[in-house]
């Protein structure tokens, strides 16, 4: 083999670093981050990587269930590794990013009697909420 092209070995590593490194980008902040913060993120830290890895990273991540997903108001897809393996929703500031996870038994509830009723099965759901936290409220940010 040519030492300029990296065995399947070589690979494996590079990405699980890479992955790792996407991984601990997010868990560096309690807010919901783009694929394009995370790539700045590292960049900023020195840490090689390309956009299209953070992407690739992320939404494997996301699928893996190790990290949650949601889009935002401006309809980007947004990441975030949350505390809870449950089920659950975020309610999320426009302003700040913060974020908070939320249960909703009556959501729950709901989905289950509507799909029921409409004859659905193996039914799945999102519910996210956005508004101004009250930090930012009170800030007047």
């Amino acid at each position: 083999m040519r030492e300029d092209q990296p065995d399947s070995s070589r690979k494996r590593t590079r990405n699980t670093h890479q992955r790792e490194a996407v991984l601990q980008a997010i868990d560096s902040t309690e807010t919901f981050k783009s694929a394009q913060d995370v790539y700045a993120n590292l960049r900023s830290a020195g840490i090689p990587v390309g956009l299209t890895t953070v992407y690739r990273h992320l939404q494997i991540l996301a699928k893996d269930g190790v990290l949650d997903a949601l889009k935002s108001p401006s309809g980007e897809v947004v990441y975030r590794h949350c505390k809870s393996s449950e089920h659950h929703h975020h309610i999320v500031c426009n302003r700040c990013g913060q974020s908070a996870e939320i249960d909703g038994p009556e959501v729950e509830k709901w989905v289950e009697q509507t799909s029921q009723v409409l004859g659905y099965t193996d039914v799945s759901h999102t519910i996210e909420i956005f508004g101004i936290c009250a930090r930012c409220s009170q800030a007047g940010v």
